[in-house]
């Protein structure tokens, strides 16, 4: 495939036949980020005016994409896209205190595994509890707190099992 640097911007493209849409469409979706603008910016440059939403309406380019790919062009500046700040933030994000008072809720009511064969911490009390306590404790709304099934994991997070411990029962002779 030839590189879209080596494009001769003598000849502007007139038509877009189905069979050029085909390729360019094909070519475009194998590159990822800011050469795939620079490749739309400058085929629709080769399109000289009106190009843009010709590319819009025939290719069905966003324009959006097409406008910071020209500037990423003209300028030479590269834009990078920040996909990791994408999405929906944790609860700690929103509430940084939240994984401290948890604790400081379920610390002094967990207990350790009667047996002693493992160091996990058993928490007696549910998440529904821990959640009630978080808005009667430590002051916290009903509508800033996460809903219980994200207490519940959060306290996993923390070390602590939901469940209660069962007392040890005596041997039998």
């Amino acid at each position: 495939m030839p590189d879209h640097k080596d494009f001769d911007n003598s000849q502007p493209i007139k038509e877009l036949t189905p069979e050029l849409c085909e390729f360019l469409n094909e070519y475009r979706a194998k590159l990822k980020g800011a050469e795939r603008r620079k490749f739309m910016a400058s085929v629709v440059k080769l399109m000289g005016y009106g190009g843009q939403l010709k590319a819009e309406r025939v290719l069905g380019w966003d324009r959006k994409t097409i406008i910071k790919g020209t500037r990423e062009l003209e300028t030479g500046i590269v834009c990078l896209d920040n996909y990791s700040s994408r999405g929906r933030k944790t609860a700690e994000a929103h509430l940084p205190n939240l994984l401290n008072d948890i604790k400081q809720i379920v610390s002094p009511v967990c207990q350790t595994d009667p047996t002693f064969r493992s160091t996990n911490l058993y928490s007696p009390i549910t998440a529904a509890e821990v959640r009630r306590r978080l808005i009667t404790e430590m002051n916290y709304t009903d509508d800033e707190l996460p809903t219980t099934r994200t207490i519940s994991l959060k306290m996993n997070a923390l070390g602590f099992k939901l469940k209660k411990v069962q007392k040890l029962k005596p041997k039998k002779r």
